[in-house]
């Protein structure tokens, strides 16, 4: 059991997508595929820490500001902040207006320029306000958004994944999970999550099932977008846009909860 692919493909997204201790024990395209195709789970799982957090936070009487803060803070303590590292670099990739060669080469650096400091301060007020709206209507919605837009974002990354969109470098996380998801089985991921969300949402009545689906329709929308412009742009993806379509998606998907 210990072998099988979708053990491995477990492995590969919370070994690589998060902090938790999880050894990625194979590092090929098809544990890859797996990973890929596993990333919603894992955003479930942050989401669900990020939620309890907040939730405890307010109903010790610390405020909605405060639990949102603290729900913004755990994906990016999980991840080591990597996706809004790359959700910054990609920023300035853009930003530049440079060829796709030197706007790769200002993504590596180490530094963070204009454009990405604007970029992360805007998404993370954006975060913040949204979280601290559902809170502020009650720790179950607070809950929900916080799950809903963790695995809006991850799921962003699956859809990326996706046979036919190339790597921009051939090295990095980028190139090893490039293309490694069949079509059909990223659109099955995302009815699934979809429905989830709906599911969820309908704890709230009719309209919170439609309006928790709709912002996760609307999340990977936004993030099919980035994902073109930067495909256009770089020649291919990264690992920093990977996590700029994830911060893009879950931003999303925070904003249109708070819609209503």
């Amino acid at each position: 059991m210990s072998r099988t692919p979708q053990l491995h493909g477990l492995r590969f997204a919370f070994g690589t997508l998060t902090v938790l201790p999880v050894r990625v024990t194979r590092w090929d395209r098809e544990a890859a595929r797996g990973g890929m195709v596993c990333a919603p789970l894992a955003g479930v799982v942050v989401g669900v820490l990020a939620g309890l957090l907040g939730a405890a936070l307010l109903l010790l009487g610390a405020g909605p500001l405060t639990a949102a803060v603290a729900a913004a803070a755990v994906p990016a303590a999980l991840t080591r902040g990597l996706h809004l590292d790359g959700l910054a670099d990609t920023a300035d990739g853009l930003g530049s207006g440079k060829p796709a060669e030197d706007a790769l080469r200002i993504m590596k650096q180490s530094d963070i320029g204009p454009f990405g400091v604007v970029t992360l301060v805007l998404v993370l007020l954006a975060q913040v306000a949204a979280l601290a709206r559902a809170y502020d209507a009650s720790w179950t919605r607070g809950l929900l958004a916080a799950v809903v837009s963790a695995a809006a974002a991850r799921l962003a990354l699956t859809l990326a994944a996706r046979t036919g969109v190339p790597a921009a470098r051939p090295e990095g996380l980028g190139a090893a999970v490039a293309g490694v998801v069949p079509v059909g089985a990223a659109l099955a991921v995302g009815l699934a999550v979809t429905a989830a969300a709906a599911g969820g949402g309908a704890l709230f009545g009719p309209y919170g099932a439609v309006r928790t689906a709709a912002s996760v329709v609307l999340a990977v929308a936004a993030a099919e977008l980035l994902l073109r412009h930067c495909v256009r742009r770089f020649g291919g993806v990264t690992g920093d846009v990977f996590g700029g379509l994830a911060e893009t998606a879950a931003t999303t998907a925070l904003v249109v909860l708070t819609l209503g």
